[in-house]
């Protein structure tokens, strides 16, 4: 049975309450965990597609029938942190054996019947009773109560994506963004070029001493388009223009891939 997940919306800063906990934003995929009343189990990604097959480990994890579970898909790399393209290269390739492990983080069905509209912290408890003991394949996520902004600082020293903020008391609203439940992304920041545009689609090309950076798709206010799209071209070919001066603006993105490229890059400001 897939139900769809509740969604995060963004805070800018963490902070301490002792109303919310506060989790590890883990970087993987979204995975809605279904074991039907007849043991049947059922892997949904965020957007109801099936992808059983795809993870043939994960279907032995030893949950009662009438289980709906709510988590995140990850690999690990080789200092223990999430890898989110390794995470990837698993999803979309028949060739990669990288091991994964469900973090769990919520309970939406038990014995058959939705628990969504218990708290927060009571479904917690539920979790813990259907997953008392952590493995490498089946895990919970850990939590503190408040603490928001010293979680949020060992998340920076350590390089992960971010924290999540979660009211206490929330009940879990199926395929709704809710500010009950609050991302801080740990972004990095970057001065780099625009050196041109797409011409079929938006998309800024990003370079920085002459080394290609990626493309931004991201958070581009029209009054920043508009600096760009007067600027001198140089060179235009059918899918992309090349400007004659790049302009340097300040991004954010999650992280460097491991090609050297930004990871969803946002703009900021000119610089």
């Amino acid at each position: 049975m897939f139900i769809s997940p509740m969604l995060l919306q963004k805070s800018e800063e963490p902070f301490d309450n002792s109303d919310y906990i506060t989790e590890l934003k883990l970087d993987g995929i979204r995975l809605i965990y279904s074991v039907d009343t007849a043991g049947k189990v059922r892997l949904y990604s965020r957007h109801n597609n099936e992808i059983t097959a795809k993870f043939p480990e994960l279907h032995s994890l030893d949950l009662p029938p009438g289980t709906v579970l709510d988590g995140e898909l990850i690999v690990t790399d080789s200092a223990g942190k999430p890898d989110f393209e390794a995470m990837m290269s698993r999803f979309q390739s028949s060739k990669s054996t990288a091991p994964v492990s469900f973090v769990v983080f919520d309970v939406l069905q038990r014995e058959g019947e939705r628990v969504t509209g218990m708290s927060l912290l009571e479904r917690k408890e539920l979790l813990a009773d259907l997953v008392p003991t952590d493995s490498g394949l089946l895990s919970k996520v850990q939590f503190v109560e408040g603490h928001g902004a010293a979680y949020y600082n060992a998340v920076q020293a350590q390089g992960l994506e971010g924290i999540v903020l979660k009211r206490k008391d929330s009940r879990y609203q199926v395929g709704k963004r809710s500010d009950a439940w609050l991302k801080v992304i740990n972004y990095q920041y970057a001065d780099v070029y625009v050196t041109g545009y797409r011409t079929k689609e938006f998309g800024w090309l990003l370079a920085d001493d002459g080394k290609y950076l990626g493309v931004m798709e991201l958070g581009v206010p029209p009054h920043a388009r508009a600096k760009v799209y007067r600027a001198e071209v140089r060179e235009e070919t059918a899918d992309f223009a090349y400007l004659a001066d790049p302009v340097k603006c300040r991004v954010k993105f999650r992280n460097y891939t491991k090609a050297g490229l930004l990871r969803l890059p946002s703009f900021v400001e000119w610089v």
